[in-house]
């Protein structure tokens, strides 16, 4: 039976282009495989290296194949897009992943378990929902300023917009309209708060999530977030967390001169945009008289820089403190110095 040194898996919902190398790195094998083949056609091999993109349904094909003894790798895309040859197609994106899982120094997506994708799943559909409350609830107020009817922004004030609408003298297709929006926000809300229900019931059943809601600016949906979308045991420090969430400047630096710009906004957009709104409301309870939010290191950082960057570095130190209490087991410790007052 052929031995193969790595397969790359170019992964789609039907049709997958598997490319495979021997010990000297010279290609053995470049075949497509329906869906239903592919664990037939694992099964023969002894265990092997098999890499593919960390895509849509890479989690499930991973597990599916660990099942099988084999060791899979999961590689970012961005990592592969460089070894990928002129003319795209199916065959050289197998290659390329193959060739791009074989270089040293490069880092690895941790296989997800079912319990983690499931728990996932429950806080991108939150964010979906919320996302389609929104877009209701702006599509309500803009109709609305149609006929004159004005509102402002927040959900506490579509009840009296609806109201507003009602006792406006406007065609009664568009009072229809506007009341169908409303029911449909009003189910998006009940929608929502049964799985945030659901969510701090999760929250206090994990003892990772509990730990790392003692952060200030870290509640139940981001300490939920971290504790089942990140492995501690997969970056060697905080600074390499923080740097894979985006939270880092990027740098330009050519010639000796270093130039660093603004964040790298790479990684998980979704943790960083909730890092970053737990910050902000950080900054936003520090700057009150008397607040115990404030610190020394805050109160410096907000009389140098423009409260929205420093919302982005509190998020940036956030995520680091995040790291050591999952890596090392630890529960937050406030800093022993803190001083009232508001900042400048």
């Amino acid at each position: 039976m052929t031995e193969y040194k790595r397969i790359g898996i170019d992964t789609s919902k039907a049709v997958f282009t598997l490319h495979g190398i021997d010990q000297t790195d010279r290609p053995l094998l470049r075949i497509n495989l329906r869906r239903a083949q592919m664990v037939p056609f694992f099964a023969k091999l002894p265990p092997t290296q098999i890499a593919m993109e960390a895509c849509g349904g890479a989690h499930y094909w991973a597990r599916e194949l660990i099942k099988l003894g084999h060791k899979v790798r999961l590689i970012p895309p961005q990592y592969v897009k460089p070894y990928v040859k002129r003319g795209k197609n199916d065959r050289n994106d197998a290659e390329a992943i193959c060739e791009a899982a074989g270089r040293p120094g490069k880092n690895f997506v941790p296989v997800k378990s079912v319990t983690q994708q499931a728990q996932g799943m429950v806080l991108k559909v939150r964010e979906s929902l919320v996302g389609q409350r929104t877009l209701l609830a702006n599509t309500l107020r803009g109709h609305a300023a149609e006929f004159g009817v004005i509102a402002g922004k927040g959900l506490s004030k579509i009840g009296p917009l609806l109201t507003a609408i009602e006792q406006t003298a406007i065609p009664s297709e568009a009072k229809d309209m506007a009341s169908l929006l409303g029911k449909q926000i009003a189910d998006l809300d009940c929608k929502i708060k049964e799985i945030e229900v659901n969510l701090a019931a999760a929250h206090k059943a994990n003892a990772v999530s509990r730990r790392l809601a003692t952060i200030p600016g870290v509640g139940p949906v981001i300490a939920l977030t971290l504790a089942t979308e990140i492995d501690p045991e997969a970056f060697e420090s905080g600074r390499h967390l923080a740097a894979w969430a985006g939270l880092t400047p990027k740098e330009k630096s050519t010639a000796g001169k270093q130039r660093m710009g603004g964040i790298s906004r790479a990684g998980n957009k979704r943790l960083r945009v909730l890092l970053v709104s737990g910050a902000t409301s950080v900054i936003n309870a520090a700057v009150k008289p008397g607040s115990k939010q404030m610190t020394d290191w805050l109160r410096a950082l907000l009389q140098r820089k423009p409260r929205k960057l420093a919302a982005v570095a509190l998020a940036n130190k956030m995520l680091r403190v995040a790291w050591v209490l999952m890596a090392r087991g630890e529960v937050y410790r406030r800093p022993a110095t803190l001083t009232g007052g508001a900042a400048a």
